[in-house]
């Protein structure tokens, strides 16, 4: 089988997704952010509130309100998440994950199943498999 002959249409979200999770309360500091960022080697950190996802700080929040507002590492993650939380259905199809990234204009879902948060999806996975 070729490559051409391969549909990606057919592979789920859960087939390519990320099961590890961080998650941090809404008053985490941008600068603690950062630091589980770097040792766990994430791009993306889920913030809580009453054990509620209610939205995510990623490496680009970091370079667009952080940075380029030179806010102090300090900010409560509240301040700086991305909200409301954008979700994809862990057996969705990895072409409505890129058209929902597409239309958003962002780079990571967070995958549910049932209703929890049981992972999360980034362009780069899909990338990934499109190379393979």
């Amino acid at each position: 089988m070729s490559r051409e002959d391969f549909d990606y249409s057919s592979i789920l979200i859960q087939d390519i997704m990320t099961r590890v999770l961080i998650t941090v309360n809404s008053t985490t500091t941008a600068l603690q952010i950062a630091k589980m960022m770097d040792q766990a080697g994430v791009g993306a950190i889920f913030v809580k509130e009453n054990d509620h996802p209610v939205g995510v700080v990623t490496d680009r929040d970091f370079a667009i309100k952080i940075a380029a507002n030179n806010l102090p590492f300090d900010t409560p993650a509240e301040k700086i998440m991305s909200s409301p939380l954008v979700t994809i259905n862990h057996n969705e199809l990895i072409s409505a994950a890129a058209e929902r990234m597409t239309g958003k204009k962002i780079r990571k879902l967070a995958v549910t199943e049932n209703g929890k948060i049981v992972g999360v999806v980034t362009a780069t996975d899909l990338v990934t498999q499109l190379a393979k």
